[in-house]
C-alpha cells in the first residue's frame, strides 16, 4: 500500500514502555561518549595503511587529494590491534586513526548474486574508523546473503560532528570530509553497477554508532558536500534504503533532533535498532529520528532492546539484540530488496 508506515517496537526483558520515543526526558544526554575503557587487550598501534583481507581490492575513492585538505596536518593513518578472543575468524579486530586518504573495499556475494549491494559505514565517534566487529564481519554476513557489501573507511579524526572529552562539549566542524566520503562512496557504487554486477536501484547503507550518524545523513541529505569532481559526482548518492545500529549524533542537548537532518519523503526506507541501556549512544537517538521518520510517512522498522550496550555486532550472541540478522534479512525480504 503507498505511503504505509511500519513502526515496530520491540521492547525485550524489564524495559518500561512509559515514556518509550520520548527522548526529552534525558534532555542531557550527550550525543556521542566515549566507550567504556574494559576493552579487550590491546596488542599495539603501527604505522602503516590499513589491509584489507586477501583477495580483495581496497581503492581510493577520490581521484588524486580527497577534497578540503588545504591546510591540513595530522600524523600518518596507522592501525590499532586488539586482542579479541569473540572476534569472528580470528583472534583480533582493528580500528584506523587519521586517516587522509579514504577507500572502499568491494566483498563480492557469496553463492548467488541477489544484486542488491550495501555500503557499510563503521563506527568510532568519527576519532578512529573502527574495521573489524562494525566492518570485516558484518561484510562476512552480508555477503553471505547473497549481497555486494562495500566497506567505507572515511577520514577520521574530526570529520563530522564529534564530541570532544577534553572541552567536554560537542564539535561540528565547519567541513563534513566523512559525509563527503560516504557521498562519494555511494555514487561510485552507483556508477560501477555494471562493473559490480548490482542493480542501480537497490543500494543500501548500513552503519553503526557513528557510521549510524552517516545512514541518518546520507538518507536525507543529497546535494553534495563538496565540489564535485568527475562524473561519477552528477550521479545520485540517495541510498535505496537504510540500516542503522545504535546512531549518535542525532540528538543533540536539550532533546533536539540536529537541526541539519530533515525528513522528508524522499528518505529511504528505514531500519533501525538499539539498546535502552546504551552507554554510548543514548536511545533518545534513535527515537526521535524514528519521530521524524513516522512524521514524513517513511517506511520504518524500529527495535529497541532493554538491554545490549553498545557495539555488539555480531558478538555477544548472548544478547536479545543480536538477533538482529534474521530481523533485517526478512526487512530486506518485506521491501524487495532480497
Amino acid at each position: 500500500m503507498s505511503g504505509m508506515r511500519v513502526i515496530l517496537i520491540v521492547v525485550v526483558a524489564v524495559a518500561t514502555v512509559s515514556g518509550a520515543l520520548a527522548c526529552t526526558e534525558r534532555p542531557e544526554a550527550e550525543p556521542h561518549r566515549a566507550a567504556p575503557t574494559t576493552a579487550p587487550q590491546e596488542i599495539g598501534t603501527h604505522v602503516g595503511v590499513w589491509r584489507q583481507p586477501e583477495g580483495l581490492i581496497q581503492t581510493p575513492i577520490w581521484p588524486g587529494v580527497a577534497p578540503d585538505m588545504a591546510g591540513m596536518t595530522q600524523p600518518p593513518e596507522s592501525v590499532l590491534t586488539r586482542h579479541t578472543p569473540d572476534a569472528i575468524g580470528g583472534t583480533t579486530s582493528q580500528a584506523v586513526l587519521d586517516v587522509s586518504v579514504p577507500t572502499m573495499t568491494v566483498f563480492p556475494p557469496k553463492g548467488r548474486n541477489t544484486g542488491a549491494a550495501i555500503v557499510v559505514f563503521p563506527g568510532g565517534g568519527f576519532r578512529v574508523v573502527v574495521l573489524t566487529i562494525e566492518g570485516t564481519e558484518i561484510c562476512g554476513w552480508i555477503t553471505s546473503k547473497g549481497i555486494t557489501c562495500i566497506l567505507s573507511k572515511y577520514r577520521v579524526p574530526g570529520s563530522n560532528h564529534y564530541w570532544n572529552p577534553e572541552c567536554r562539549c560537542s564539535i561540528t566542524p565547519d567541513v563534513p570530509r566523512a559525509l563527503q566520503d560516504a557521498q562519494r562512496t555511494i555514487r561510485l557504487v552507483r556508477a560501477r553497477a555494471a562493473e559490480l554486477q548490482i542493480d542501480p536501484d537497490k543500494i543500501g547503507v548500513m552503519g553503526f554508532s557513528a557510521g549510524g550518524y552517516l545512514v541518518a545523513q546520507t538518507s536525507n541529505i543529497f546535494e553534495p558536500a563538496y565540489t564535485p569532481v568527475d562524473a561519477a559526482d552528477r550521479i545520485s548518492s540517495r541510498p535505496d534504503f537504510a540500516i542503522a545500529f545504535f546512531p549518535g549524533h542525532i540528538c543533540r542537548r536539550g532533546g533536539t533532533m540536529d537541526p541539519g537532518l530533515r525528513v522528508t519523503g524522499r528518505t529511504p526506507p528505514t531500519f533501525l535498532l538499539q539498546a535502552w541501556d546504551d552507554p554510548v549512544d543514548d536511545v533518545c537517538n534513535s527515537t526521535l529520528y524514528a519521530r521524524a521518520l513516522d512524521a514524513a510517512e517513511v517506511p520504518a522498522e524500529v527495535h529497541l532492546f532493554a538491554r545490549g550496550g553498545h557495539a555488539f555486532g555480531l558478538r555477544r550472541k548472548e544478547s536479545p539484540d543480536t538477533v538482529w540478522p534474521g530481523l533485517v534479512e526478512t526487512w530486506l525480504k518485506g521491501i524487495g530488496v532480497l
